[in-house]
């Protein structure tokens, strides 16, 4: 059996989540995990501030692609491309080419385990994202998700964040 690799699927614009969802349940109800292993929508979290009230949101990183990882074969291809709302997949014909590791490392799909070296109640700096900057003290990490959430202080007034645990240092006393 060869090895998996990413694939990308173009889909209806609002329709990423869904096709995500609906290939795993495939995969899930026919046990197929041995051809396709994962599938996501790459997302951000994206804090803004409005009416002097901070909001924050999930955003899609790649509107109307969804990220496949699998092992291709006529019954990944068909299950993939015969899902309701995906357009085909990226690469030239109807034929699939699969992402580099180059491309896959410059994507950020496949998440490497960030090396936590803080713990609850620590400060820690964030050097990534909208927060770049603040200091915030960690109130949850999850390790299985690759997070870390954080309260920050904004305009004299905490505020909860979550943020991925590559995006935080800890802060030297």
């Amino acid at each position: 059996m060869s090895e998996a690799k990413w694939y990308i699927l173009h889909t209806y614009s609002g329709y990423e989540n869904k096709v995500a969802n609906n290939i795993m349940k495939l995969v899930d109800n026919n046990n197929l995990h041995h051809l396709i292993e994962e599938v996501m929508v790459p997302t951000e979290t994206v804090v803004e501030e409005r009416d002097g009230k901070t909001h924050e949101y999930e955003s899609k990183l790649f509107p109307s692609y969804v990220y496949v990882k699998m092992v291709l074969t006529d019954e990944s291809w068909y299950i993939c491309r015969n899902t309701r709302g995906v357009t085909g997949f990226v690469g030239p014909g109807s034929k699939p080419i699969p992402l580099t590791d180059a491309e896959v490392a410059n994507l950020g799909v496949a998440k490497k385990a960030a090396e936590v070296s803080f713990a609850v109640g620590d400060t820690v700096k964030i050097v990534s994202g909208t927060l770049n900057g603040f200091e915030a003290v960690v109130d949850e990490i999850d390790e299985a998700t690759g997070n870390v959430s954080v309260t920050v202080s904004m305009f004299g007034r905490p505020t909860s964040a979550t943020l991925e645990i590559s995006a935080v240092q800890k802060v030297e006393m």
